[in-house]
């Protein structure tokens, strides 16, 4: 694939995290201290009032997932493409208005940090939460259930791979020079021992069993003949040791197969039975809570009378999992400031995810809720389009709470930027290296902010999709991953950094390992 390598990203990376952390928590102290807050305090109600945000309300749709991006070439999508990330619905924003920056605006009561710096501080937050989980965030689980956990612990090799010499191939075992006499009873797998052969003599194999002792080669079925006396006659060169899979030829002993923190997938579970595991000691899936606010959300049936269908409830859990965590309940508080506020005070989540409700609106309940609770805020508006009023705040000891807008697409946003680093560091995930890819259209730019626009890869570049508008799913459904498009826009041709979307299986298994959620209303 083009582009710069994933190293080059890696370090680029590394070295502005600190400086995007140092300049998030600046720009949020400084907002505190001009609320006249101390550092430690919670935020007041504002955000920028940006209509791209859309934070009080989930907008109608419905997501799936699509297979994430494995290499270049992969399924496609039926979703047509187009060479533009222009579209006239009113939610999307207009590429050729220039207006104030987002820490400018009338009205703002914060200033928005950048997106880079924003996960920046979502991962530092993930990682001394981790930090003080730790030990006791682990799990010695069976193999059966320990799919899309991460590993806690190196994984040795318990005996050698194979643990003793075997056949590679079905066929004949011989010893010594040909011709050879053919034994009447032939070596099948699973039989222990074998009674050695002398030279001359052969036997029937299968592919598996164990190799007599003293035995020259494997000869394959459609490598030899036997003739009416019985003899087997190579019809080639026989090679010592030919088609005999050695003891230890893949590892030994007490060799390390996979360092700590690997993810633990379907090949990962193969090679832990091979190597004679039974249970594996991995670190614990974080705990998440779902809080779905507004009074306007269906849970079924056709949007009527000013009703629309809550389009984030049944996405985010699904999500959430792919994400590595376990969804312990999702619960729909309406438009309740008190509900809120005891289900905040009375959560023992390692995070909360609340929808809408991050604005300065009527109904946006979240900042006052945080500030009733004594909560940190951390980040508290990022300069991204869509899902700019998105926040993140640590409530209590141990406890973070993600606050993303209402609308679909912006609160897909805040999942990327704020919930994926700090999860991934409480699951003890690995860090994915950054990669980009050329687009094959033009994007049109926000003048100051961010934009994560849906794409889908083909051949060796990305390709932007319509719809997406931060009201919209039928963009990101269709997706490979999300461009990020630097303030200003890109033109075709420019390597942009791509945000894989986190599935193409469940890692968690066909119920997510959640079958219990707890789903009700308060």
């Amino acid at each position: 694939m083009s582009g710069q390598s994933a190293e080059s990203l890696a370090a680029q990376a590394r070295a502005a995290e600190d400086g995007a952390v140092d300049e998030a928590l600046a720009l949020v102290n400084e907002a505190r201290a001009a609320d006249g807050r101390g550092a430690g305090g919670a935020g007041v109600p504002g955000a920028a009032g940006s209509g791209d945000g859309r934070s009080g309300r989930a907008g109608s749709g419905t997501g799936r997932p699509g297979p994430e991006r494995g290499s270049a070439e992969r399924s496609r999508r039926t979703e047509p493409a187009t060479s533009t990330c222009h579209t006239d619905h009113p939610d999307q924003p207009d590429p050729t208005r220039h207006s104030a920056p987002s820490d400018q605006r009338a009205g703002s009561r914060h200033q928005a940090v950048s997106w880079s710096a924003a996960r920046a501080v979502a991962g530092r937050a993930g990682r001394a939460a981790a930090a003080r989980r730790g030990t006791a965030a682990e799990r010695r689980v069976p193999l059966d259930r320990a799919l899309g956990l991460t590993l806690a612990e190196p994984l040795a090799a318990l005996s050698d791979l194979p643990s003793f010499d075997t056949s590679a191939m079905d066929g004949w075992v011989v010893a010594g020079p040909g011709p050879w006499d053919v034994r009447a009873e032939g070596i099948l797998a699973g039989q222990d021992r074998p009674e050695p052969l002398s030279d001359g003599e052969a036997v029937q194999i299968a592919t598996g069993a164990r190799v007599p002792r003293d035995a020259t080669a494997v000869i394959r079925s459609e490598h030899g003949r036997t003739d009416d006396k019985g003899r087997l006659f190579a019809l080639g060169d026989v090679g010592h040791g030919q088609d005999i899979r050695p003891r230890g030829q893949e590892c030994r002993s007490g060799d390390q197969l996979l360092p700590a923190g690997a993810l633990v997938t379907p090949a990962v579970l193969g090679l832990a039975a091979a190597a004679g595991y039974d249970e594996l000691l991995t670190v614990a899936r974080p705990r998440v809570e779902v809080f779905i606010l507004g009074d306007e959300l269906l849970t079924e049936g056709l949007p009527r009378e000013g009703l629309i269908r809550d389009a984030l409830g049944p996405m985010l859990p699904a999500w959430l999992r792919a994400l590595g965590a376990e969804v312990t309940s999702v619960r729909r508080l309406g438009d309740d400031p008190k509900a809120l506020l005891k289900a905040v005070r009375a959560s023992d989540a390692d995070l909360i995810v609340t929808t809408g409700g991050t604005a300065s609106g009527p109904v946006d309940h979240v900042h006052p809720t945080l500030s009733r609770v004594d909560a940190e805020l951390l980040v508290d508006g990022v300069a991204v389009r869509p899902g700019h009023p998105m926040l993140l705040a640590r409530t209590k000891e141990g406890q973070h709470l993600v606050g993303l807008p209402g609308n679909p697409l912006a609160a897909v946003s805040g999942l990327l930027t704020l919930a994926e680093p700090l999860l991934r560091m409480l699951a003890g995930r690995p860090e994915q290296e950054p990669y980009t890819v050329p687009l094959q259209g033009a994007v049109h730019g926000h003048p100051h902010d961010t934009r994560l626009v849906p794409v889908v890869v083909r051949g060796e570049d990305a390709v932007p999709l319509r719809y997406n508008g931060p009201a919209m799913l039928r963009g990101i459904a269709a997706a490979d991953g999300l461009a990020v498009v630097a303030p200003g826009g890109a033109k075709a041709g420019r390597e942009v950094e791509i945000l894989d979307l986190p599935w193409s299986w469940n890692p968690a298994g066909d119920d997510g390992g959640d079958a219990s959620v707890e789903r009700r209303f308060t």
